[in-house]
């Protein structure tokens, strides 16, 4: 079982939609038992594979113990994929592992679904704090998903900065332009400076994800976004077992 987190500190570079297509193409696409495991409290990530955001308080529960049996998870309409949803509890999750002071405490019980599961897909909240760090240290491999903007930038700047001060031998980092446009200068100009990182383009097809609550691979499969997905999924797929 591996794990790969969708994590960035700055919101709105498409974390969240970049976690469910991912998610999607490991079940889809390499036939793996996936779980999207989404821990950023507006729960998007769950949202976009057709799962709704709880009420209650199962997502912070979670965390209670080392390992789950039966984890609180949600079938999805793709096979082979689930989704452990988020809740507002969720906003609790930092102050609750700092006070128990379990460092490890999400990677055991993400090691505890393997069982279950091939790979876990995290969709992470956009923040940098004790739930953040347990993240990093249970993670396979890290997607940082950026805009063609100097903010985005500077937010990946801060996750390696964090990464080579706090957690030492980490997981390799992939950065990834998502929502690219190439008709964007600022864009092109970015891309320029780092041509190896995967792009995802922007397209509208992106935003429909919100009204079908499908991945684009499931209702638009012949578009360039999903041959990106697909790319990307088997580049990743291929550092998991490389």
């Amino acid at each position: 079982m591996k794990v790969v987190a969708c994590y960035s500190v700055k919101g709105g570079v498409g974390k969240s939609t970049l976690a469910a297509n991912l998610a999607w193409a490991a079940a889809a696409l390499s036939s793996r038992r996936t779980l999207l495991w989404d821990l950023d409290p507006q729960g998007d990530g769950g949202f976009l594979l057709g799962v709704d955001r709880r009420s209650g308080d199962d997502a912070l529960s979670v965390f209670a113990h080392s390992s789950i049996e039966n984890p609180p998870v949600v079938s999805t309409a793709t096979a082979r994929l689930d989704v452990l949803p988020a809740d507002p509890s969720l906003r609790q999750a930092d102050g609750f592992l700092a006070r128990i002071g379990k460092k490890r405490r999400l990677a055991k019980i993400a090691s505890s679904l393997d069982q279950h599961y091939d790979r876990i897909i995290l969709d992470c909240p956009p923040a940098m704090n004790e739930l953040s760090s347990q993240i990093l240290r249970a993670a396979d491999a890290i997607v940082v998903p950026l805009t063609a903007s100097p903010l985005a930038l500077r937010g990946l700047s801060d996750v390696l900065d964090d990464l080579r001060r706090n957690h030492g031998a980490h997981a390799p980092v992939l950065p990834v332009f998502a929502m690219y446009d190439a008709r964007r200068k600022l864009h092109t100009e970015a891309r320029a400076l780092h041509p190896e990182w995967p792009v995802v383009p922007m397209t509208s097809l992106v935003e429909r994800m919100g009204v079908t609550r499908q991945p684009i691979g499931e209702f638009a499969p012949k578009s360039p976004a999903a041959d990106a997905i697909r790319a990307l999924w088997r580049s990743i797929e291929r550092k998991l077992v490389g």
